[in-house]
């Protein structure tokens, strides 16, 4: 099962994607996860790589997909994988194609997880944590109680100019992704907006069915 999740910030691809990858008994990947493994060898790409992360700058698509590649010939990725957060773009799009090529596998589904930008903008600035505890509530969703309101804290990037400039470049860069992985066959569309438990019964019956690549 090889599996790619898509869609905008806050809209629950990662909560989702550890049950799934669970389920199937494959790696949850994301970008970040890559990164921070990466940083931690002692390689020729983790110098590359720590030389961007160090400078505040973006790292590019070609270290990113050499990372991805590296990670994917893991033994854990044996059976299958679910990515997400890459690919971010069409050229990562590509040369991810080209990656599945060189080892002989190829994507099984792509869930876009789709929600309107009122309702995301609403669930990331609502969403405050307790320092002490880690536990993350929502202001409107899942409150907190009220002895413990005055402690919680809100995310620097949970602000609304940094989360409409996140959906924005989004909008830009990641969303040319759909009618591409779409004419393929492969886009499964999620509605991001249902309760937790419907989206995952949603991705069960997308899923359901197809075995292991």
């Amino acid at each position: 099962m090889n599996l790619v999740f898509l869609g905008p910030p806050g809209a629950g691809k990662g909560t989702q994607a550890r049950t799934v990858a669970e389920h199937f008994g494959v790696p949850h990947i994301s970008t970040g996860d890559i990164i921070r493994a990466t940083i931690k060898q002692s390689t020729p790409l983790a110098t590359e790589l720590r030389g961007f992360t160090e400078a505040g700058q973006l790292v590019p698509d070609e270290l990113v997909d050499r990372m991805v590649e590296q990670r994917l010939d893991q033994p854990d990725c044996a059976r299958g994988f679910l990515l997400d957060g890459y690919p971010r773009t069409l050229a990562q799009a590509r040369a991810f194609d080209a990656v599945l090529e060189r080892s002989g596998r190829r994507l099984t589904h792509v869930a876009l997880f789709e929600l309107d930008d009122a309702l995301l903008v609403e669930r990331i600035t609502g969403r405050r944590s307790d320092p002490q505890t880690g536990r993350i509530y929502h202001l409107t969703f899942d409150p907190p109680p009220a002895e413990l309101a005055a402690r919680l804290v809100q995310r620097s990037d949970d602000t609304e100019a940094v989360v409409i400039r996140r959906l924005t470049e989004y909008h830009d860069k990641t969303a040319p992704l759909v009618p591409y992985y779409e004419r393929r066959g492969l886009l499964r569309r999620i509605d991001g907006a249902a309760a937790i438990e419907q989206i995952g019964e949603q991705l069960r019956r997308v899923l359901s069915g197809v075995s292991a690549d």
